[in-house]
């Protein structure tokens, strides 16, 4: 198990992901081999379960890229179930408070740390049991622990959120932030904006990493700009709807169909 991911964003280098929705190993494979440091497999809004999530895990071995899953929920069994298949990561949504946020924390690792259940001999993770003590004792250091910031709730705790030990990464989720504060669809709203600077600002100031996704007034680089480490910008559904919608546009001109 390596941690070249986080620790590269530690050391200052922003990382670039992508979103697996598909979850077709032919579209993770394609993807990842383009020099995405990361993908996020989605459990949650995503229509896998561990078993396809592993098989992304296998289509991208050889890229480099490094499998993060965000979970249903805060939930120790998903946590369990999918760390022991292979994720480098975890990203919990709708964290609301500081007990959520050790609660998820703690289901990443073993005891003493954790509540973490062993098996670590015989899963994925550490190769089928090959060396599975090194993975025991690379894990505490190598695993990114992400909590999502997506409600008013959460913010109100956010420092405390953040504070919390071995919490690696704060990730904000700006549509479901913008609906909790009564702007539903409105991630720009100056009130979301003024949310969101402060959610960062904890963020930082706790030591967090900081992950997010772009909006429309505010893209990729103007994350980077403010100071996210880790900024997922693409997500194959959407590359492939895109680029479908466009290519259609142009058939149909050619035709003379438009």
């Amino acid at each position: 198990m390596q941690d070249e991911l986080k620790a590269a964003m530690r050391a200052g280098r922003p990382a670039v992901g992508f979103w697996c929705e598909l979850f077709s190993p032919a579209a993770a494979e394609i993807m990842a081999s383009a020099g995405y440091d990361c993908v996020m497999i989605d459990c949650e809004h995503g229509p896998g379960d561990t078993g396809s999530a592993i098989e992304i895990m296998r289509a991208i071995d050889s890229s480099g890229c490094t499998p993060l899953v965000r979970v249903p929920g805060n939930d120790q069994g998903w946590i369990k179930r999918l760390l022991d298949a292979g994720a480098r990561g975890v990203m919990v949504p709708a964290v609301n408070s500081a007990a959520e946020a050790e609660a998820a924390v703690a289901a990443c690792h073993y005891p003493p740390r954790g509540v973490r259940g062993m098996a670590a001999p015989i899963v994925r993770a550490s190769g089928y049991g090959r060396d599975w003590q090194g993975y025991v004792r690379q894990s505490a250091e190598s695993l990114l622990v992400i909590c999502q910031i997506e409600s008013k709730q959460a913010l109100d705790c956010v420092d405390a959120i953040a504070a919390i030990e071995q919490l690696d990464m704060i990730f904000i989720g700006p549509f479901d932030l913008s609906a909790s504060l009564g702007f539903m669809g409105e991630p720009d709203h100056p009130e979301v904006r003024r949310a969101i600077t402060e959610a960062e600002k904890a963020a930082k100031a706790q030591g967090c990493l900081l992950g997010g996704i772009p909006t429309p007034e505010r893209p990729a680089q103007a994350l980077y700009e403010a100071g996210y480490d880790l900024v997922l910008a693409d997500m194959d559904v959407v590359i492939l709807r895109d680029g479908a919608m466009a290519s259609v546009s142009s058939l149909m001109t050619a035709a003379g169909r438009r």
